[in-house]
């Protein structure tokens, strides 16, 4: 059986179970979901967002099938299986072409779809909840019958490849989606999601997909996005409340095949994690929660190393802020304040903005300065407590090495297990 099609199963039958969805395209949180996937011999899901990754390279630079490669490369230097690699699409629609007119935009979508499917991958989330240029009105049917072009699509690319209904695609829907990378500023009211609202999704995509004669891709689709209450933002973080959400939660339990996926679930707590699992949210989205321990565990090797090392150090977080201020693209509409609090937040945001600047050429240099600063020589211990103490323990307990890489490694780790606890993976 299809992994994903095992959650459902296992959700159905009311037994908790749930799968990470790794969406990062950060390389060193990538290669410790693999490495962490592998100590537990399991699957790994890992998602592109449209924005990530298209036709056009994103802001990744990658197009679908690059980067489905370069998860190939890593998984072989971590000789994991491929086959227990699955690949996830997220929010693939218009949404990168919003300012465009529908035509043009949808057009680009089922490029993208194509593209996308043809590179392998096997869970799809197809998202046209985004107004285009001339959209002068977007109703739940509208939005319906878009998805369910784009899913013609990848049902006519999928067929032309696969014969084995296991590859087939799986399918997400749903249009109340939380805003991409957390809230924005002043963003204070989450609102959750009505049942009846589902059930409005549901029954038009469906309708949607059997007038386009994708009956049999219907039977495919897993799950649907909602809203229940979990969100973050620049300095706030919504924890998940399930007595306000008991009848979401409990509406899924009528719905044949489907169960619920959840986005912006990063820095719930273990047992809020778990709540979520067990209230039938089979899919849990993380991303930004992963990058923002890998920034902490660079920032607290930047401390041991103006202690440490003598002579040239790696001054990271210098040319971080410089990187951040010559493109304030990324970060300006979600951090306000004043000037102070701005550079506070560029730093140590929840939201996490930073995570789009580690590739800057001067931030790539200066990261792979610190590493060859400390080299693979074992960190001193005592600074180890003072800088890093949940790694220090692990190191004392031979859980992992004391390096700088493994070090981070075990930071980001900390928040996969956290997902493997929830997920009972």
């Amino acid at each position: 059986m299809n992994y994903l099609d095992k959650v459902v199963a296992a959700q159905k039958q009311d037994k908790p179970n749930g799968v990470t969805s790794i969406c990062s395209a950060h390389p060193v949180v990538l290669n410790a979901a693999i490495r962490h996937a592998k100590m537990q011999n399991n699957h790994v899901l890992i998602e592109a967002t449209c924005n990530q990754v298209n036709q056009f390279g994103g802001y990744t630079g990658m197009t679908p099938v690059q980067f489905v490669s370069y998860l190939g490369e890593l998984a072989d230097k971590n000789s994991f299986p491929f086959d227990q690699l699955i690949l996830g699409g997220d929010h693939l629609g218009p949404l990168v072409w919003e300012n465009e007119p529908v035509a043009s935009a949808m057009a680009k979508a089922r490029i993208m779809v194509h593209d996308y499917v043809s590179a392998g991958f096997q869970k799809i989330h197809l998202d046209c909840s985004m107004p285009c240029a001339d959209d002068t009105e977007l109703t739940v049917d509208v939005i319906a019958h878009r998805t369910a072009e784009l899913a013609k699509v990848a049902e006519e690319t999928s067929c032309q490849i696969f014969s084995n209904s296991k590859l087939l695609p799986r399918y997400v829907i749903g249009s109340e989606v939380p805003t991409a990378g957390g809230a924005h500023a002043g963003d204070n009211h989450i609102r959750i999601t009505n049942p009846a609202s589902v059930a409005e999704t549901i029954e038009l995509t469906r309708t949607a997909f059997v007038n386009l004669g994708l009956e049999s891709a219907w039977q495919r689709v897993i799950a649907v996005v909602v809203q229940p209450g979990v969100e973050f933002g620049d300095e706030e973080i919504h924890a998940y409340n399930r007595a306000e959400a008991v009848d979401l939660a409990q509406y899924i339990e009528t719905v044949p095949g489907l169960i619920y996926e959840a986005h912006s679930t990063d820095y719930q707590t273990r047992t809020d994690l778990r709540a979520l699992v067990e209230d039938h949210y089979g899919i849990l989205k993380v991303g930004p929660a992963l990058t923002f321990a890998f920034r902490e565990a660079v920032f607290a090797l930047a401390e041991i190393e103006e202690i440490e090392v003598e002579g040239k150090t790696s001054n990271i977080r210098n040319e971080l802020e410089v990187a951040m201020l010559a493109d304030p693209t990324r970060w300006q509409k979600h951090y306000g304040g004043t000037s102070h609090n701005q550079k506070i937040s560029r730093f140590y945001s929840f939201s996490d903005r930073i995570r789009y600047y580690w590739n800057a050429p001067k931030v790539e240099k200066a990261f792979n300065q610190l590493l060859s600063n400390f080299g693979n020589n074992p960190l001193p211990l005592s600074l180890l407590s003072q800088y890093m103490p949940t790694q220090y323990e692990k190191v004392r307990q031979g859980v992992i090495f004391n390096s700088a890489y493994d070090l981070i490694i075990g930071q980001v780790s900390d928040i996969l297990g956290d997902y493997q606890f929830a997920c009972g993976e």
